[in-house]
C-alpha cells in the first residue's frame, strides 16, 4: 500500500527474485499504519529514539544533536546542541514529583567523552560532565536508588545532583557495551565476551561514601556480547556476535540455558573457528533481543526467533525475515512484533497459533535446556532433514516502505503510532490511518461548530437597548 511513495522496491533488480522473503503485495489489509510523516532535522545517521512521555520523544545520532519532537504532530519542539561528536547513548531520568514529566532530565553521552544533562521541558543544559577518560557507551538509571550509571572503560555511579559517588578501576579497552539492573542492588555489565555483576553498596545512615564491588563474572560467550536484556525478575538474556544466546538466572547468577545453533545444521560443524569461516558473522549475529513476560524475541542475522519461557522451547521462527541483518525488534500489542533492518525495511509480524503440525524447518538445538548448544546426535541424523514442529508462526501483516537506508530503531506509542530512525538522516512517524481520519473529522466538526456559534446573531445587551 505504501510502496508507491518511493516509486518501487528497495533492492536492485534481480535480488528480490532470489529472496525467500514473505510478501503481502500492495494491499496490506491488516496493516493499520497507512499514513506517514517524514521528519527532517538531523544531518547524519539517526541511531537513538527515546520516549519522554506519552506525547514527546527525542532523537539523537552521529551529528551530535538531540531533537525533541511531538509524537502527535511531528512538530520539532526543541533542538539541543552541546556535543561536538556523535552521540553514543541516551536515557532519561524521571522526575521525583508526580505529574512533572515535562521536567524530566535527558542524559546524552558522546564520543567527545562528555555526558550532558538536559531539561527536556525547556531544552536548557543543566550540566556538562567532561571528566571521562573514555567514550561512555551506555547509560542506565537505577530509579529505586535515585542514581544513574555510565559505562565506558570503567563504571561510574552518579547522584541526581551529578556528584560522582563511586567508580570501578579500568575494566577493559573494549569498554562496557550494555548495562542492566538486577535485584539485590546489582547491575550486570557486558564487557567484551564477559558479563560482570557489580553490587552497589549504599552508605549507612550518616555516612557519605558509596562503594561498588565486583560480585561475579559470568563466562560462556566465545565472542563479543551485542545484546543484553532483562526478561523478568529471575532471568536475563545475552546474545553474541557469533550467534550464542544464553539465559542466566539473576538470583543465583548461573547459566540456565544456551544455544548457538543458528547456522545451517547440515554443515555438521562443532568447532567455533570453522563456523566463522563457513558463514558470515552477520548471518548469525544476535543484534538485538527484547521480551515480554511470556516470550523472548531475538533478531538473529536476517531472521526472527520466538522462545516461550513457560514451555522452555522455540515456538516460532522466521529465518528470512528481511534481506539484510535485523537491527532492532520491538513488541507491539495483540501478539504483534515489529522489526527493522539494514535493508531499509520495517516489517510488522503477528504471532499466530498453528492449526496444523507442519512448521518451518529450524535448527534443532535452539534453546536446548539441557544440551547447552550441542545438537543431539540421534536427532541430527540425517542432518539435512532436521525439523522442529513449532506451535506458532510469524505471519507478515505489514511492510512499511519509506526509508532509503538502514533503519536503526523503532519506538511505539499507543496513541500516536510508530517512530523509526535511519541512516538516511530521517525520522518517520507511521500513523494509524483510520484513527487519524477519525480525528481529522472530529476536528473539522468542532471547527464548524465554533464558526457557527460565532456567526449566530447575539441578543442585544443593555447598552444596545439604551442606544
Amino acid at each position: 500500500m505504501l510502496r508507491w511513495l518511493i516509486g518501487g522496491g528497495r533492492e536492485p533488480p534481480g535480488l528480490a527474485e532470489k529472496s525467500p522473503l514473505q510478501s503481502i503485495g500492495e494491499e496490506q489489509t491488516q496493516n493499520p499504519y497507512t499514513e506517514l510523516l517524514v521528519l527532517k532535522a538531523h544531518r547524519d545517521i539517526v541511531r537513538f529514539l527515546v520516549r519522554l512521555d506519552d506525547y514527546r520523544f527525542a532523537s539523537a545520532g552521529d551529528d551530535g544533536v538531540v531533537v525533541v519532537w511531538s509524537a502527535q504532530t511531528g512538530e520539532k519542539l526543541l533542538e539541543l546542541s552541546g556535543h561536538t561528536q556523535k552521540i553514543t547513548a541516551v536515557t532519561t531520568f524521571p522526575s521525583l514529583e508526580p505529574g512533572e514529566e515535562q521536567r524530566r532530565l535527558l542524559l546524552t553521552a558522546s564520543a567527545d567523552r562528555a555526558v550532558v544533562v538536559w531539561d527536556s521541558g525547556t531544552g536548557r543544559q543543566v550540566q556538562r560532565l567532561s571528566c571521562f577518560q573514555s567514550t561512555v557507551k551506555c547509560l542506565t538509571v537505577l530509579q529505586r536508588l535515585d542514581v544513574w550509571l555510565s559505562g565506558g572503560d570503567d563504571l561510574c555511579v552518579w547522584s541526581r545532583k551529578l556528584d560522582l559517588l563511586c567508580k570501578t578501576d579500568h575494566l577493559s579497552d573494549t569498554g562496557i557495551s550494555a548495562l542492566v539492573e538486577i535485584p539485590q542492588n546489582c547491575v550486570v555489565a557486558a564487557v567484551g565476551r564477559e558479563l560482570i555483576i557489580f553490587r552497589l553498596v549504599a552508605p549507612p545512615e550518616g555516612a557519605l561514601e558509596w562503594d561498588i564491588v565486583e560480585a561475579k563474572r559470568l563466562l560462556g560467550h566465545q565472542d563479543h556480547i551485542l545484546s543484553l536484556v532483562n526478561v523478568n525478575d529471575v532471568s536475563l538474556v545475552s546474545g553474541s556476535h557469533v550467534g550464542e544466546l544464553m539465559v542466566w538466572g539473576v538470583l543465583d547468577w548461573t547459566l540456565k540455558a544456551a544455544e548457538c545453533n543458528f547456522w545451517d545444521p547440515s554443515l555438521q560443524l562443532d568447532a567455533q573457528q570453522e563456523i566463522k569461516l563457513c558463514q558470515k558473522p552477520n548471518d548469525i549475529s544476535i543484534h538485538h533481543v527484547t521480551c515480554d513476560e511470556e516470550n523472548v524475541f531475538a533478531a538473529v542475522g536476517r531472521g526472527l526467533y520466538v522462545y516461550n519461557l513457560q514451555m522452555k522451547r522455540l515456538t516460532a521462527c522466521q529465518r528470512a525475515a528481511h534481506d539484510s541483518s535485523v537491527l532492532h525488534v520491538a513488541k507491539l500489542p495483540n501478539r504483534q512484533l515489529i522489526s527493522c533492518s539494514e535493508d531499509g525495511s520495517v516489517r510488522i509480524w503477528e504471532l499466530r497459533e498453528n492449526q496444523q503440525a507442519a512448521a518451518e524447518p529450524v535448527p534443532t538445538g535452539f534453546f536446548n535446556m539441557w544440551g547447552f548448544g550441542r545438537v543431539n546426535k540421534q536427532a541430527s541424523q540425517p542432518a539435512r532433514k532436521q525439523e522442529v514442529a513449532t506451535s506458532c508462526s510469524l505471519e507478515l501483516i505489514g511492510d512499511l516502505i519509506g526509508h532509503s537506508s538502514s533503519v536503526e530503531m523503532v519506538l511505539y506509542f499507543e496513541e500516536h503510532g510508530l517512530a523509526t530512525c535511519s541512516a538516511d538522516h530521517l525520522i518517520i512517524l507511521w500513523k494509524h490511518g483510520a484513527r487519524e481520519s477519525e480525528r481529522r473529522s472530529l476536528r473539522l466538526f468542532q471547527k464548524l461548530e465554533e464558526q457557527g456559534a460565532c456567526a449566530a446573531p447575539s441578543p442585544p445587551g443593555p447598552c444596545a437597548v439604551l442606544a
